[in-house]
């Protein structure tokens, strides 16, 4: 079921370990019997569709949940039995979970009061966390007078600011606009080189995981489907549902091979042009055109059977010239070292060519 390959902190302990982990609700296993590895001070994303397990297995590291059958070890700790409060980690959810009536600093230093760090040192500490998520001098609001992404950063403060082993992060950037959101996604990269701690990321988002990712691991139905960095996993998908899953794969059966190639390998000759060297070409007619501004996506109707989906750059294509490709035949081409095979278990009744996967 794809890499098995794990990374280990430098003394060996790995921050987070999973063993066996299965959670069942009635009839359905959430978690069906997870092995996993995050290292220290790595940067890991557990990425599904929903319903694919991925926060259930979070809750099962916060304690939030117990597993069924299986253990989770903390630092090389056994903490299954353990509840939240007993295990050095925090988390951050998508709803912020902010205390209206206090101010941004008391809203930080709400787990060092409870855990009875003296005020002077607390308030050190929680100045220090706002200065890393770059909201100094904002101690005193209250956090309806803040943004959406300022919250979001209040949240991060205050989960960092105990200096937590891990730091569990269930989908936050979910209730943010894209913009803010792809701002967001290098200032938690930025925050987690600078700290240092291990990151357990949720999300469903594929630009997400592969923005900011050391190793992400791709959930199915309760289970890994594939663990690898964030280039394993696109260009080496383990399976159909891998490669239709993160971005835009097209999954080609010919001569008895089944593989993927992506959208950006592939050519789309003009009248007349040579293919590359060692290119496969075939010929198909442009079914459709979308123009995407630094992109156009075709869809392509091959001759051998089934669909393709190839994106072009608008280095010098405006959107009329692009629109007006809609119905032409032309011959497309791929590099065979471009292309990876994928071998799936029970794959019977694969169509000859078929496109899948989120829109480019």
């Amino acid at each position: 079921m794809g890499s098995a390959s794990t990374v280990r902190s430098a003394g060996g302990v790995p921050a987070v370990r999973l063993t066996g982990v299965r959670r069942v609700y009635g009839q359905l296993a959430a978690v069906a019997g997870v092995d996993l590895e995050v290292a220290e001070g790595e940067f890991f994303t557990m990425l599904g569709p929903s319903g694919s397990g991925k926060t259930t297995l979070l809750r099962l590291i916060a304690g939030f949940e117990r597993p069924d059958a299986g253990t989770v070890e903390l630092a090389g700790v056994d903490v299954t039995r353990q509840p939240p409060y007993a295990r050095d980690v925090n988390t951050v959810f998508q709803d912020y979970a902010l205390f209206p009536h206090m101010d941004v600093l008391e809203n930080v230093e709400y787990g060092l009061r409870v855990a009875r760090v003296p005020k002077a040192e607390r308030r050190r500490r929680a100045e220090a966390a706002l200065d890393m998520v770059r909201l100094a001098g904002l101690g005193g609001r209250k956090p309806v007078q803040l943004s959406g992404g300022q919250r979001q950063r209040v949240a991060l403060a205050r989960a960092i600011v105990n200096e937590p082993e891990v730091l569990l992060l269930d989908e936050p950037l979910g209730a943010l606009d894209a913009k803010l959101r792809q701002e967001m996604q290098f200032e938690l990269k930025r925050i987690q080189r600078e700290i240092g701690i291990s990151f357990i990321y949720v999300t469903h988002d594929q630009e997400e995981a592969l923005t900011m990712s050391d190793r992400l691991a791709v959930f199915n139905q309760g289970r890994i489907e594939q663990l690898g960095t964030p280039v394993e996993v696109y260009e080496q998908p383990a399976s159909d549902f891998v490669a239709g899953f993160i971005g835009v794969s097209n999954l080609l059966e010919r001569d008895g091979r089944h593989f993927t190639i992506r959208p950006e390998k592939i050519y789309l000759l003009a009248d007349g042009e040579k293919a590359p060297d060692g290119s496969h070409v075939e010929r198909g007619r442009i079914e459709e055109v979308v123009y995407l501004g630094m992109l156009t996506r075709y869809q392509i109707a091959l001759e051998a059977g089934g669909r393709l989906t190839a994106v072009r750059q608008n280095l010098e294509t405006a959107a009329a010239e692009a629109l007006e490709a809609r119905g032409r035949t032309v011959n497309v081409a791929w590099r065979q070292t471009q292309t990876y095979d994928i071998h799936n278990e029970n794959r019977a009744g694969t169509p000859t060519a078929r496109n899948e996967g989120k829109g480019q």
